[in-house]
């Protein structure tokens, strides 16, 4: 094995080494002048005329009517139909390929008698590139909706899991924070702020090709996953073609209820055209990943000098029961246990294949990929990843029938700790001085922990295991038949499973010997399984009236989903290898087992009219019903318009703004609605009694509660100067989420503690969006492009009547943000007691939720990204900051005196008790207290702002002549850098999940090679 391993490793390293070498041999005898270095050309050149002959195309299809010159000369031809084209040509000559829209492309034909290229696309956003608006696609310049995009070449070769997390620092408007740097651990993504009072009804609809996904993350696992599983966890990011965010009213309400918080839209690669021969494309890398922060705490000494301060302003002596950290551990010893427990290096390795082609009428792509991942905890942690994904699509040589047929397919598995999410909080409160971990012969040392309040940390780490393995498919068939000149019926058939199965396995060796004896080791068994299918037939109708072209179309969606979860313990088995199987338990219990169906129909249309390419309008329908309501509430009716105007095509903007190249005015206004809530909410419910024969009430049946309503208006306007080389867009939007769904709180006197209700409160979320974008240098031989975006976000309770009879009096306050924090007023050190003080505002001698007036923002105050791509010839350099200003909680640190490590600030600051603004160290109960009430003041928030290097990425393509020779159609190698550096303030642990107690995202640096055949 450890041969294999070896062997394995020396391949990874020797495969990009001998690439390197070779694209620095090559230019060498390539551009040389014969036997300059004694070396012959890998060719021989044919001097005399022959034909070149080779097909052009763009990424997905032939190019018809591209210039081919023969540089230098008036000598050329045109590419037909099919791109393909033939010239008579010498081996000295070079080719000049132009098309309008294209960068052109120039290549030295070196004897070669078969050339294929590829040109590249020089539209801009504001050109002639194509989105999907999910049930159609749109130019860009003529969307009447707010939609951002990235493409995949942007996420492939990132070394991340989630392709969510590819998002960050990307798009205007929308905010993924990575609050676990676990492999797998589902971001928190909210497109144009918080809608509603409940975490769980802010999720966006994910869509695959078509096909929605149950965007909640998966839960029932592991709590090292603070948020979840990533439901997109299993897919292949290289086979992502992009990914669109839908925002406004416009884009997101042909949804419906299902597009109140934005839509996700990924479309996998398919085949590259038709008329193709076989290409295969592989890219590998390997990398390193480490935690990309670590807090700075205390060493040994200072954390003696606090204790034995502590002692003396308390009044005692130490002695070996309450002060064993003083007098039975070592004074000198020192262990950095953040680089015990989170310390170590993650190996990364990622391996992607594909193959396309096809012929007249039928194109494919198939494709596969292995992701490994290790952890940097102790122990046989990791994550590992195998996708496949196939596309086929086929047109009758009428071009009147036309199937696509995608299938996607993951497997993950992720070996983590079991129920051990205190891990990171003991690495940054156990003190320094601790014994050590392993006895000599490298067991674990219990001796010394026997007599402490701690635990040996590792116990839990390596005696608490557990594995998450999932299985997905995604599955549409799409149907087009074109019926007579304008209108088209199409269906999509789509099926999705994600099945994941969780074990764990607590040994009772977790704990010390001397309360193992009494301990079982108990197994824990969860299945969870999501189902879906869906049918959407529709009729698409287009047709030229006058000067303008209208677009129709006319659906239905039939929705099915299916939950299923089993929850499974055992415990009293004999031995801890015997813990795999539940059948050799002495008591099994059966915690949960659910089945749960979702039903969802809809019918929607939508028109669009286009009037000489300058005036839009797009009208969107929906009416929705949901199984999630009551009888009396099942449907509800969306709606949404959305217009724009290109007035630079208006020849008085023409005549006196010629620096204006292009500029669009456009506005949208419509309603989206929620059902994100718990199935069967509106029925009565009942539970068996412990004796025979009973049942008593556990839920009211309420069938009149309905739909939340988000209510979307936004103005934009998009403007591009100088040819488009600079573009700028500037938009603002108001949503307004009301008939809010909740739990309304009921007296206890009622025998129930809530009723599932909407409540008149309503969200507003408020904001302004700037996306720039500009051409720099646009050389022969260097390009250099910019992206920049600012999301400017206010998010605010609107009004909320009769809030202090809720159970949210002391959770909101109208007229401020979701994302607020009710505080303390901190009033400094008490001079007579030397403790912390906040304000009593009652003088009722109690501190409750009436004495905290200080009001915070935790959310974002702004955020965005700058992103800047540079080429060279074949040298590409890109690098991603993303800026983040938000205010959040300091990481909470024991009391100053008890046994637990304190920060090196707080040392700084404190230096022996000199500071009359700190607390004084001691261990009573006061100072507890005091020590308490100061982390819930206005003190215990700092400013998190950071800028951080997201992204770095370099690439050398080599040259393609001498490649086409073995073989190659091109190869590139790269270098890729995730989370290099953060810029901030912050000392806490985790800037961008500021006072939780998670990993922050790995600093990863990675190389590899992709290469095309």
């Amino acid at each position: 094995m450890k041969n294999n391993h070896v062997n394995t490793c020396i391949r990874k390293i020797a495969i990009p080494i001998f690439i390197l070498a070779y694209s620095f041999y090559l230019p060498l005898f390539a551009h040389s002048p014969m036997g300059t270095l004694g070396i012959s050309p890998p060719y021989e050149p044919i001097q005399q005329d022959y034909l070149i002959q080779g097909i052009v195309t763009d990424i997905d299809s032939p190019l018809p009517g591209v210039n081919i010159l023969i540089k230098g000369t008036a000598r050329g031809t045109l590419s037909d139909m099919e791109g393909a084209y033939g010239l008579r040509v010498s081996s000295t000559d070079t080719l000049v390929f132009s098309y309008v829209g294209y960068r052109t492309l120039t290549i030295a034909v070196h004897g070669l008698k078969k050339l294929d290229v590829i040109l590249q696309s020089e539209a801009t956003q504001l050109q002639e590139v194509e989105v999907n608006a999910g049930y159609y696609t749109v130019k860009d310049k003529e969307r009447t909706g707010s939609i951002s995009k990235i493409n995949g070449k942007e996420i492939e070769l990132q070394p991340i899991v989630s392709p969510l997390e590819a998002l960050q620092g990307r798009m205007a408007g929308v905010e993924v924070i990575q609050q676990n740097g676990i492999p797998g651990s589902a971001p928190i993504i909210r497109i144009r702020g918080q809608n509603s009072l409940r975490s769980e009804g802010n999720y966006p609809l994910y869509i695959i090709d078509g096909v929605p996904i149950i965007s909640t993350p998966v839960t029932g696992g592991s709590n090292m996953f603070s948020n979840g599983i990533d439901p997109l966890s299993s897919l292949n990011l290289a086979n992502i073609e992009s990914i669109e965010v839908l925002k406004d009213a416009d884009a997101t309400a042909i949804y419906g209820s299902r597009g109140a918080n934005g839509v996700v839209l990924i479309t996998t690669k398919k085949g590259k055209g038709y008329n193709r021969k076989t290409e295969l494309e592989a890219h590998l890398y390997s990398g390193l990943g480490t935690v990309s922060n670590k807090m700075d705490l205390v060493n040994t000494q200072q954390y003696i000098s606090i204790r034995k301060a502590a002692l003396e302003n308390d009044g005692r002596e130490p002695n070996e029961i309450a002060d064993y950290d003083l007098l039975l551990w070592n004074q000198n010893g020192y262990t950095d246990w953040q680089e015990v427990l989170f310390g170590g290096t993650s190996t990364i390795s990622d391996f992607n294949v594909s193959a396309s082609g096809g012929n007249s009428t039928t194109s494919f792509r198939l494709g596969g990929s292995f992701h490994n991942e290790g952890t940097v905890f102790p122990g046989d942690n990791g994550y590992q990843k195998v996708t496949g994904g196939l596309q086929l699509n086929h047109t009758s040589e009428d071009k009147r029938l036309n199937l696509d047929f995608t299938l996607n397919y993951g497997v993950d598995r992720i070996d983590v700790m079991a129920n051990s999410s205190n891990l990171i909080r003991t690495a940054i409160s156990l003190p320094p001085n601790a014994p050590h971990v392993y006895n000599e012969d490298g067991s674990l040392n219990w001796e010394d922990w026997t007599y402490s309040a701690w635990d040996n940390p590792l116990a839990a780490v390596l005696h608490r295991t557990s594995t998450d393995q999932g299985n997905s498919i995604i599955a549409n068939l799409g149907l087009s038949i074109h019926l007579f000149k304008g209108l088209t019926f199409r269906t999509n058939m789509g099926y999705t499973n994600l099945q994941r199965d969780y074990k764990a396995l607590l040994s009772k060796d977790q704990y010390s010997p001397e309360i193992r004896e009494g301990a079982n080791h108990i197994a824990v068994v969860t299945q969870r399984n999501r189902s879906s299918w869906i049918l959407e037939p529709q009729l698409v109708y287009t047709k030229k009236i006058g000067k303008g072209t209208l677009d129709g179309l006319l659906g239905s969606t039939f929705q099915q989903n299916e939950n299923k979860n089993l929850n499974v313990s055992g415990a009293g088995f004999v031995t801890e290898s015997l813990m795999g199987d539940l059948s050799a338990a002495k008591a099994i219990s059966v915690d949960n087992n659910d089945q749960i169906k979702y039903k969802y129909n809809a019918i929607f249309a939508r028109l669009g009219y286009n009037f000489e390419h300058k005036y839009f309008i797009n009208l969107t329908g929906r009416r929705d019903g949901s199984s999630r309501f009551g009888p009396n509430k099942r449907f509800a009716n969306f709606w949404a318009i959305g217009g724009s105007w290109i007035f630079s095509e208006e020849n008085f903007i023409k005549k006196h703004l010629p620096f204006l190249s292009f500029g669009k005015l456009r506005g949208s206004y419509g309603i989206t609605g929620n059902d994100q809530i718990a199935d069967y909410g509106y029925l009565d419910a009942y539970e068996a009694t412990p004796g025979p024969n009973g049942l008593y009430p556990t839920q009211l049946t309420n069938p009149d509660y309905s739909w939340e309503e988000n209510k979307k208006l936004e103005a934009a306007i998009e403007l591009g100067f100088i040819e488009d080389r600079i573009n700028l867009g500037l938009s603002w939007y108001r949503n307004r989420s009301s008939n809010q769904l909740v739990g309304f709180p009921l007296p206890t006197i009622t025998g129930f503690s809530s009723v599932q209700a909407n409540l008149p409160a309503t969200v507003q979320n408020m904001g302004w969006e700037i996306e720039l974008t500009s051409l720099n240098v646009n050389s022969n031989n260097f390009r250099w492009q910019t992206f920049f975006n600012l999301t400017v976000p206010n998010n605010k309770l609107l009004n909320f009547p009769n809030i202090d009879l809720t159970s949210y009096a002391n959770t909101y306050r109208v007229g401020y943000p979701l994302n607020i924090s009710l505080l303390y007023q901190y009033e400094g050190v008490d001079p007579e007691t030397g403790l912390y003080r906040v304000m009593d505002v009652n003088e009722d001698g109690r501190y409750d939720y009436e004495d905290r007036t200080v009001i915070k923002n935790t959310g974002s105050r702004y955020f965005g990204g700058l992103n800047n791509n540079l080429t060279y010839k074949g040298l590409e350099f890109q690098f991603l900051l993303q800026f983040v200003k938000h205010e959040g909680y300091m990481n909470y640190m024991g009391l100053p005196g008890q046994k637990n490590t304190q920060t090196a600030d707080f040392y700084k600051a404190w230096q022996n008790g000199n500071n009359p603004n700190i607390q004084k160290a001691s261990e009573t109960y006061n100072a507890s207290i005091a020590h308490s009430l100061f982390f819930l003041s206005e003190q215990s928030l700092a400013d998190a702002s950071f800028i951080r290097l997201k992204t770095l990425g370099l690439s050398y393509a080599l040259p393609e002549v001498p490649l086409q020779k073995i073989g190659l159609r091109s190869c590139k190698l790269f270098l890729q850098g995730q989370n290099l550096i953060t810029l901030t303030g912050y000392n806490g642990f985790n800037v961008e999940f500021p006072g939780g107690n998670n990993i922050p995202a790995l600093r990863t640096v990675t190389l590899g090679a992709q290469f095309n055949f």
